[in-house]
């Protein structure tokens, strides 16, 4: 059965974790859940309110890591999904995020990040000349890591597809899921 990692951690968005995790679970892949450290991990929910400039943020549901950065072995999976939250805004500051994440794009294997998920993409120096969607305020994070930012919900720029937040979901895994079954089908 071959093998996904999404790579997250504490404040990852709790929708932007699971939908990815359980849709790949349902297509029949294995799915590593990767994190700074192994252990129980906290996400949270993003939400609009009325008169709020930017989201709110609640607590959301835990989930345990299966392995910690360090401890992966890229060779062992098809694909990486990066999802949303606040998480990607500090696990890429950690090397061994940007090395999977480098590992992936460089390769051409089907990498996936939504919301904020690509501040882990610009991080690690694979933004550059790309298409990228990401939350509207990371704009200029996208186009200062060199990519062209693009305000879609599944946008494919070779093995990268991005959105902008869970509201993106059909749009953004639906391609993604179209280029995994191609590569690697369960």
């Amino acid at each position: 059965m071959p093998k996904v990692l999404i790579l997250t951690g504490d404040a990852a968005e709790d929708l932007e974790f699971f939908y990815p995790y359980q849709r790949l679970l349902e297509e029949g892949y294995e799915v590593d859940v990767a994190a700074p450290s192994v252990k129980k991990l906290q996400f949270v929910v993003h939400d609009f309110v009325d008169g709020f400039d930017t989201y709110t943020e609640k607590p959301g549901h835990s989930w345990p890591a299966d392995i910690a950065f360090a401890d992966v072995d890229v060779s062992a999976y098809v694909a990486v999904v990066v999802p949303g939250g606040r998480a990607p805004e500090y696990i890429r500051n950690d090397p061994d995020a940007q090395r999977i994440v480098k590992h992936f794009m460089d390769s051409g294997a089907p990498t996936a990040a939504l919301c904020h998920g690509p501040l882990l993409l610009a991080a690690a120096q694979t933004l550059s000349g790309r298409r990228s969607s990401a939350y509207p305020a990371l704009a200029v994070d996208v186009e200062t890591a060199g990519g062209t930012f693009v305000d879609g919900a599944g946008v494919v720029d070779g093995n990268l597809v991005t959105g902008r937040a869970w509201p993106d979901h059909p749009q953004w895994f639906g391609a993604f899921m179209e280029q995994l079954r191609k590569v690697a089908p369960a």
